[in-house]
């Protein structure tokens, strides 16, 4: 038995040596992650997909408002770091069925609105 034993040594420090490689290669540079790690990806990756999807909402809101032209300029004039909160006081991001408006897609509806507010002139 000890005889076999000091055989299959070296194979079994190969195979826990090899297992130990692949997995810090796997980890490290083959993309692998936790199952935590995915989970959090997923939710990030749903939630910028949300924003995306209802900021365009929230710009065309904006453009249903009455004082439009008066509200650009004001918007314009507000520091970048506090138009989500003007979006927000305005009621743009907040959509049909919210009491609500969420903070991001308050803050990218505002990048919107500005940055197609520069394409147009």
């Amino acid at each position: 038995m000890q005889e076999l034993w000091e055989k299959v040594k070296p194979s079994l420090w190969g195979a826990v040596g090899g297992a130990i490689a692949l997995a810090i290669i796997g980890f490290a540079w083959g993309g692998w992650v936790t199952g935590g790690t995915a989970q959090e990806m997923a939710e990030k990756s749903s939630r910028e997909a949300v924003v995306a999807r209802l900021a365009p909402i929230c710009v065309e809101q904006f453009n249903q408002e009455a004082e439009k032209v008066q509200k650009l300029e004001e918007l314009k004039e507000v520091s970048s770091w506090k138009r989500n909160d003007y979006v927000e006081k305005q009621g743009w991001a907040t959509m049909p069925g919210e009491k609500e408006a969420d903070y991001k897609v308050a803050s990218r509806c505002a990048e919107l609105i500005v940055e197609l507010a520069e394409l147009a002139q």
